[in-house]
């Protein structure tokens, strides 16, 4: 099947020529035909996929043959994502393909300043993707209504339960109008994901692409057991053994991911680090630089599993496993995307064994076994000693001058001014005027709170 034989608009199917896309994955083969009718959908199916194309390509064609205009202060469409980085990349798949088309897509998520996002919804947008938080705060201050939502999107349902967005997600569905299209998809499908499901679709066809928690078939996954002390030298050794193109490396806490980046740049390793408690500016760089291979080494807690879709990523290290199995599942999906192999490498401590054996009895696969590497110990004893931790953004040769300068001037200045006149040589103006003292005005006809002469001696004080 090619995407001609779905009966998409023309100028969608001329912006996946310019791509050069001919024909579609399985999700996208068994989406599109059911949502160009207009049914709601529950699509599971795991990373890596194509789920993004499934539920963009049929709302795009809804929009070429319906033209409207877009609400005022509202949008036509609401995709819902748990992450600002995939919200991001939904946004510009949507630029993508919609490229010969005339709509607006915008993006909204926390992290950045409100009123300029205000300022781009106040006219309407045709599209709108949005982490739940920035959407409730845009709509409290009733600077945007999804009362008129043609389409409704929630994307990667199962993380958005797991980051703790289903009171969000409640209020959100009150909100929406009781006419409207509907779209769910999943990875994975327990049964609080369908509990949830149910208060969005209506009468949905159900499409799943893969058994629930399948981890990718092109993945070798191995697994070394090692104490938790000794993972740092073990990831060294590792990263410099094995041939690696681009490599992500998880890890559980956000301070870990940093001590992470430190070890690395200690030994002479150069590698980014990406999570929550990183600026968006922060997180946008390293992402970019990881994204356009300027940095082969992408350390990050599970914030950055789902959907970031970026092409070459040989190598996924769980530098710790996660404690939910599922979490592995989209780990690991970064890896063997677009038919490439991949390598899931995972360190396991004894405590981790526990989540080792989970993850293996969801998956129904068992990890290969792989021993220490020769000549270990002498690794761990010759083990590089962190890089200090970097306090603040780091000032250019340019910024350090600049701030040089206006030191010397500021020095300069005061060398100029005579003494005992300090007060004039801090006026913004350099006016020589003596400061007016704060004598307090008497109030008309000398009557009224502080217009008797004991209060305008103390509040003037002496003359």
């Amino acid at each position: 099947m090619q995407f001609t034989d779905l009966g998409l608009a023309e100028p969608i199917l001329k912006a996946l020529a310019a791509k050069k896309y001919g024909s579609p994955t399985p999700i996208q083969s068994q989406a599109i035909p059911v949502l160009l009718k207009g049914k709601d959908l529950c699509g599971i199916a795991q990373t890596g996929t194509g789920k993004t194309a499934a539920f963009a390509l049929p709302s795009l064609d809804h929009f070429a043959r319906s033209p409207k205009p877009t609400p005022l202060q509202g949008c036509r469409m609401l995709v819902l994502s748990p992450t600002r980085e995939l919200a991001a990349q939904i946004a510009q798949s949507f630029r993508d393909y919609g490229r010969f088309l005339k709509l607006s897509v915008e993006v909204v998520f926390g992290g950045v300043p409100i009123n300029r996002q205000i300022k781009a919804l106040s006219r309407g947008v045709d599209i709108v993707v949005a982490t739940p938080g920035r959407l409730l705060d845009l709509i409290d201050q009733r600077a945007f209504t999804i009362k008129d939502t043609e389409i409704f999107v929630l994307d990667e349902a199962d993380q958005m339960m797991d980051m703790g967005f289903i009171h969000p997600l409640k209020r959100i569905a009150k909100l929406l109008p009781r006419e409207r299209q509907n779209l769910f998809f999943s990875a994975t499908m327990p049964k609080e994901i369908e509990a949830l499901a149910a208060q969005f679709l209506n009468d949905p066809v159900k499409v799943s692409v893969a058994p629930q928690s399948t981890t990718a078939e092109r993945v070798r996954q191995q697994a070394t057991f090692v104490n938790q002390a000794e993972k740092q030298a073990l990831l060294t050794v590792t990263i410099r053994n094995e041939d690696i193109d681009r490599a992500l490396i998880f890890t559980r806490t956000k301070h870990g991911a940093d001590r992470v980046v430190r070890f690395l740049e200690g030994a002479g390793i150069q590698a980014v680090a990406i999570h929550g408690n990183k600026s968006q500016a922060q997180r946008t760089t390293a992402l970019q630089a990881f994204r356009h291979g300027h940095v082969k080494l992408l350390v990050a807690t599970d914030i950055a599993a789902r959907g970031i879709d970026v092409s070459g990523v040989s190598h996924v290290i769980n530098f710790e496993l996660p404690n939910v199995p599922e979490q592995y599942v989209h780990r690991i999906g970064r890896t063997a995307r677009a038919g490439a192999e991949g390598i899931a490498i995972s360190f396991v401590a004894d405590d981790e064994r526990p989540y080792l054996k989970a993850i293996e009895r969801t998956t129904k696969v068992k990890l290969d076994v792989v021993a220490l590497p020769e000549n270990f110990m002498e690794a761990v004893r010759n083990l590089p000693k962190a890089a200090p931790q970097r306090k603040g953004r780091e000032q250019t040769s340019e910024q350090k001058a600049k701030r040089a300068e206006g030191q010397r001037r500021y020095q300069d200045q005061q060398k100029q001014q005579p003494r005992g006149n300090a007060e004039r040589a801090h006026r913004p103006d350099g006016d020589a005027k003596p400061a007016k003292k704060n004598f307090r005005r008497r109030r008309g006809g000398g009557s009224g709170v502080g217009a008797h002469k004991g209060a305008v001696q103390k509040t003037g004080g002496r003359s």
